[in-house]
C-alpha cells in the first residue's frame, strides 16, 4: 500500500470516537483525517475538504439527521466515498437499508478489533484489486465480491480449524504478514497490531508455521538477544 487511506468517523459519542480513533491507528495504511459529531459537521467537511476522505465510519443515530438520511446524502453526492457502518442499530430494516445505500460493511457496537481489523483487511483487497487492474476474470470477479465460489478456494472454515484458531483473525494475520515482506514480525508485534495477547498472535503464527504457510527465523536484536521473527512464505 503505497498512501494512507483517508478515514472520516462520524460519531457523536466522543469516547466512542476515540475508540473508533484508536483502532485506525493500529492499522497499517489508514490514517484519520477528520471527525464530526453531526451531519451538518459530515457535509461541511466533505464540502470544504481539498481532498475526500476514502472512507466513512458512519453511525445511524445522529443528533440532527433522521435514520440512514445521511448515509444517502452521502452516496448520492459522494459516490466515490465508501461508508462502514458501525452502529448499535439491529433492526433488519436498518440493515437491510443500509446494504441498499452501498455501505461497503455493517458492524454493530460494541466494536471488535479484531471484526474491525478484517473489515479494513478487506476494504484495502479491494481497492487493491480494483486499481491495479483493468480488467477481471469470473474467479477475480468472486474473490471481489466474496461469493461463495471464492470461499471455497479461501482459508478453511471454522470446523475445520484447530481450536483457538478463528477463520477473521487468521485472514487478518495473514494480511499484515504479506506486508512485512522479507524483515517478518515478532509474535509480540502482531499482538500489538490485532489487539491481543502475544501467546494468542503466537498460537496463530505457529499454526501457519505448520500448515507451512509462514517460516520462521532467528534474528539478533541490539543486545544479542535473539528473536524468533515470523516471514510469510
Amino acid at each position: 500500500m503505497n498512501e494512507s487511506y483517508k478515514v472520516l468517523i462520524v460519531e457523536d459519542d466522543f469516547r466512542v470516537a476515540e475508540i473508533n480513533r484508536q483502532f485506525i491507528e493500529k492499522m497499517d495504511g489508514f490514517t484519520v483525517t477528520g471527525m464530526a459529531k453531526t451531519g451538518e459537521e459530515t457535509i461541511e467537511q466533505l464540502n470544504n475538504s481539498q481532498t475526500l476522505p476514502d472512507l466513512i465510519l458512519l453511525d445511524v443515530y445522529i443528533p440532527d439527521v433522521e435514520g440512514l438520511e445521511l448515509l444517502w446524502t452521502i452516496r448520492n453526492h459522494y459516490h466515490e466515498v465508501d461508508v462502514i457502518m458501525m452502529t448499535a442499530a439491529k433492526e433488519v430494516s436498518t440493515i437491510e437499508e443500509s446494504l441498499r445505500g452501498g455501505a461497503f460493511d455493517y458492524i454493530v457496537k460494541p466494536i471488535e478489533f479484531e471484526r474491525f481489523a478484517w473489515t479494513l483487511g478487506r476494504y484495502d483487497r479491494q481497492r487493491r484489486m480494483l486499481t491495479e487492474k483493468e480488467e477481471m476474470d469470473q474467479a477475480e470477479i468472486d474473490h471481489l465480491i466474496g461469493s461463495a465460489a471464492a470461499k471455497q478456494t479461501s482459508v478453511p472454515s471454522d470446523h475445520e480449524l484447530p481450536k483457538g484458531i478463528d477463520e477473521i483473525t487468521l485472514t487478518t494475520i495473514k494480511d499484515i504478514l504479506k506486508k512485512t515482506k522479507d524483515e517478518g514480525i515478532t509474535a509480540a508485534n502482531l499482538g500489538e497490531k490485532i489487539g491481543a495477547s502475544r501467546s494468542t498472535a503466537r498460537r496463530y503464527l505457529e499454526y501457519l508455521v505448520s500448515i507451512n504457510a509462514v517460516k520462521t527465523e532467528l534474528k539478533y536484536g541490539d543486545v544479542g538477544r535473539p528473536e524468533r521473527r515470523y516471514i510469510f512464505s
